[in-house]
């Protein structure tokens, strides 16, 4: 089987000290493609240089939510550069409110954020996501979307704006089970990590079992979103702070868990995602490992 994860930060700085032992084990778990989310600026150059080692990487730069106010004045020109050098994705880009109730309710705990002073506001967040989603729009590139908790504005912007013709990517979604239909026909495709095999998500599950066989795709969100422990089959340990840490070979692992929650064989699953994969990111099938 080949395998495709739809998410992940394998250039995340938490993941160096095994970086080098990651690229076998991917290759042996049958991993074919993975798109590699840049984050903001400081980072992009860390998802360039992967791509252009890694067969297996597809990159994706992009401005997320939570690093919004660390743009520099000439971030929009750098991006489009990116775009010219190599095939890519846009993102990871999006909305988020979530993460302005936490500053809020204390400042200590927003952690993954190195502005000084708090989260840009939706408003800032919003003028920053749509400028880069008409910018997939005008390239036709696909576009991987963070969001929470402001659902109804990622709506009413993506039934506003020009979209990507060839859609866009709602990673680990969490809306609501009724906003998929609606999403779908907008373009959208929904990436299920392995997070949501945890028994309180739940509500994510049932969003999942009413996602379009043709719209779903697989992601680990690594290093983030680990599997529950059961099911982690690659086990990592920030030393840093004794953190869990998601492997990205725990692809595999999703795919078991999807297979599993919408009660079919991984082999079929495997061949409906891979097809799914390739429409999104315009990728033609690599030959067998």
């Amino acid at each position: 089987m080949r395998l495709y994860d739809a998410h992940n930060h394998l250039h995340d700085e938490r993941l160096t000290p095994w970086r080098e032992q990651f690229l076998p084990q991917l290759r042996e778990a049958g991993v074919a493609r993975m798109v590699v989310n840049g984050s903001c600026e400081s980072d992009w150059a860390d998802v360039l240089c992967l791509a252009r080692r890694e067969p297996i990487v597809l990159p994706s730069f992009g401005y997320h939510p939570w690093h919004v106010r660390e743009r520099t004045p000439d971030w929009q020109q750098r991006l489009v550069q990116l775009l010219d050098q190599v095939p890519s994705a846009i993102g990871e880009i999006g909305l988020d409110r979530w993460i302005l109730d936490q500053w809020k309710a204390d400042e200590s705990r927003v952690e993954g954020t190195s502005a000084p002073g708090p989260p840009a506001n939706l408003e800032e967040q919003a003028d920053v996501f749509t400028w880069q989603l008409g910018l997939a729009a005008e390239r036709n590139l696909p576009v991987s979307i963070h969001c929470l908790q402001a659902w109804g504005l990622l709506h009413d912007i993506l039934r506003r704006e020009t979209r990507p013709a060839c859609g866009f990517l709602l990673h680990s979604y969490g809306g609501p089970a009724e906003m998929v239909k609606p999403l779908a026909d907008l373009g959208a495709y929904f990436s299920l990590p392995g997070y949501f095999a945890h028994e309180r998500k739940q509500r994510q599950r049932e969003a999942f079992r009413r996602v379009p066989p043709e719209r779903l795709l697989i992601e680990t969100d690594a290093p983030d979103q680990c599997l529950p422990e059961t099911r982690d089959c690659f086990p990592l340990t920030d030393p840093g702070d004794g953190r869990r840490l998601n492997h990205p070979a725990n692809i595999g692992a999703v795919y078991e868990f999807a297979a599993d929650l919408l009660g079919e064989t991984i082999e079929s699953l495997a061949e409906r995602v891979e097809a799914n994969f390739l429409r999104l990111f315009q990728q033609q099938p690599r030959p067998p490992h």
